[in-house]
């Protein structure tokens, strides 16, 4: 399957998903994306100039925080930690986490709305 396909498949869900968040979860979401985006760009800029680096770590927990869409963009945008396998994959767990967590708080907000 194509990655780009994928990334820009979670991009739109996220995008269409977001009309259904609450508003201070959506502006959580678009905060943390432009954040986590701007740092991927600092971060592609150091790896360039040899200057001190944003820990892969770091990068992980800003897109389980909910930056994730940011990291997306920030990923193709940069041409930056595509490439590095086992960081890929923590990346992805770290979105299906982000994902099940928000369905989770999305359920639970609406049935509390329901009563």
């Amino acid at each position: 399957m194509n990655l780009y396909l994928v990334c820009y498949s979670l991009l739109l869900l996220t995008a269409v998903g977001s009309a259904l968040l609450p508003y201070p979860l959506a502006m959580w979401f678009l905060l943390s994306s432009l954040l986590t985006w701007l740092i991927y760009g600092a971060d592609k800029l150091a790896a360039r100039k040899a200057w001190r680096r944003v820990p892969e770590t770091t990068l992980l927990v800003l897109g389980l925080a909910g930056g994730w869409p940011g990291a997306i963009l920030g990923q193709q945008c940069f041409r930056h930690k595509t490439q590095k396998q086992p960081f890929r994959r923590w990346f992805f767990v770290s979105v299906a986490l982000n994902v099940a967590a928000l369905a989770g708080l999305y359920v639970v907000y609406t049935h509390l709305l329901s009563r």
